[in-house]
C-alpha cells in the first residue's frame, strides 16, 4: 500500500518495516491500544482488507497488520527450487520476527484465507506465542487438497493455475492484473459489491507491482508442495494445535459447499469452536459488523481463561 492509501484506509496507524532476512522485509501498520492482535490477510489482497474492521478492533487491541511475504508492499523474493522461502513455516517466522521487533512476544491472531494458512503454521511451530486464534473461511490445507473434487477444482481454479511452473501463470497475471483481480474476487458469491473502491484500488496497485505475480504464485506452489510435507509430518507425529481456535466461514462460500470445516479443524486442533456466517468468502468486507460481534467475545475470553495474552 502507498502512504496515501494507508492514510485514507487506516487513519492514525503508523508504518513499521522489518528486515527479516538479507533480501526480505515485511511492511506493517500498527495502531490501537490494548492486548496485541496480529491480522493476516488473504489472496489476492493486502492488509487493506481489514479497513472496515480495524477501527472497532483498535478500541480494545493493539493491531499489527502486515502484508505477507510476496504481497502488498512487503518483499517478493525469487522463489527457491523447492519454494521453501514461501513455505508457511517461513512466512510464519516472518510474523514472529515482526511481533518480536515490536516487543510483542505473545499475541492473538485473526487471519483470513492465505493468512489463515500462515496462522495455522504459526500456532503449530510457535505455540507459546499465540494465545487465541480466529481463522476465516478455510479448512486445513492438507484436507482441502486430499479431498479435492470436481466442484472444488472448478470453483478454486486459481489454486491449480498458480502452482504451474514459472513463468506461465506469472505472465497471465501480468498481462492484466486488474482483470485477474476482478475474476478471482468477482466470481465469488457476493461479486464486487462489498468492496470499497479504495480497497480494490489498493489490491490492484499491489498486484501490478514488479514480482507481485511471482510472489503470489510461489505462495501457492509452496502450499501444494513443501507445506503438505510439513502438514503430513505433523499428522504422522500426532502434533495438533493446542491454541484455542475459533473458525468462521461463509455459508455461501466454496469452503461451506465442499468441506466440513469444523469437523476438519477438530482433526488437527484440540480446542475448536465455530460456525458458518450468512455471507460469502470475504467475511471481513462482506459482514464486518457480524464478524466483530462474533470475534470479540472469543478474544475477550482470554482475559478470564488465563491465556497467553491475558
Amino acid at each position: 500500500m502507498s502512504d496515501s492509501e494507508d492514510a485514507v484506509l487506516f487513519p492514525g496507524f503508523r508504518p513499521h518495516r522489518l528486515a527479516v532476512a538479507a533480501d526480505v522485509w515485511i511492511d506493517a501498520l500498527v495502531g490501537g491500544s490494548g492486548p496485541p492482535l496480529l491480522l493476516l490477510h488473504g489472496h489476492p489482497q493486502t492488509r487493506a482488507m481489514w479497513h472496515k474492521l480495524a477501527p472497532a478492533l483498535a478500541r480494545s487491541h493493539t493491531l499489527v497488520m502486515p502484508d505477507l511475504r510476496g504481497y502488498g508492499s512487503s518483499s517478493k523474493p525469487a522463489g527457491l527450487p523447492d519454494h521453501a522461502n514461501y513455505a508457511k513455516r517461513e512466512m510464519a517466522l516472518d510474523q514472529m520476527k515482526l511481533m518480536h521487533s515490536l516487543g510483542l512476544d505473545a499475541f492473538d491472531v485473526l487471519a483470513h484465507d492465505r493468512g489463515a494458512r500462515v496462522a495455522h503454521r504459526l500456532a503449530i511451530d510457535h505455540p507459546a506465542a499465540v494465545g487465541r486464534m480466529v481463522l476465516l473461511d478455510i479448512a486445513p490445507t492438507l484436507a482441502m487438497y486430499e479431498q479435492t473434487s470436481f466442484e472444488f477444482a472448478t470453483a478454486y481454479w486459481h489454486w491449480f493455475l498458480l502452482i504451474q511452473p514459472a513463468p506461465l501463470p506469472e505472465r497471465l497475471i501480468e498481462a492484466d492484473p486488474g482483470a485477474y483481480l476482478r475474476e478471482v474476487i468477482g466470481r465469488r458469491s457476493a461479486g464486487l459489491g462489498p468492496f470499497a473502491p479504495g480497497a480494490l484500488a489498493a489490491y490492484e496497485r499491489a498486484l501490478a507491482q514488479p514480482a507481485a505475480a511471482h510472489g503470489i504464485c510461489e505462495d501457492y506452489r509452496a502450499s501444494a508442495g513443501i507445506d503438505l510435507e510439513h502438514d503430513r509430518a505433523d499428522r504422522a507425529a500426532g502434533r495438533m494445535l493446542q491454541t484455542p481456535l475459533l473458525v468462521l466461514w461463509g455459508e455461501q462460500s466454496v469452503v461451506h459447499r465442499c468441506f466440513r470445516p469444523l469437523e476438519e479443524w477438530r482433526r488437527v486442533a484440540a480446542d475448536v469452536q465455530g460456525e458458518a456466517l450468512p455471507c460469502g468468502h470475504y467475511i471481513a468486507e462482506e459482514a464486518p459488523d457480524l464478524l466483530f460481534q462474533r470475534v470479540m467475545p472469543f478474544l475477550s475470553a482470554a482475559a478470564t481463561a488465563g491465556d497467553v495474552c491475558a
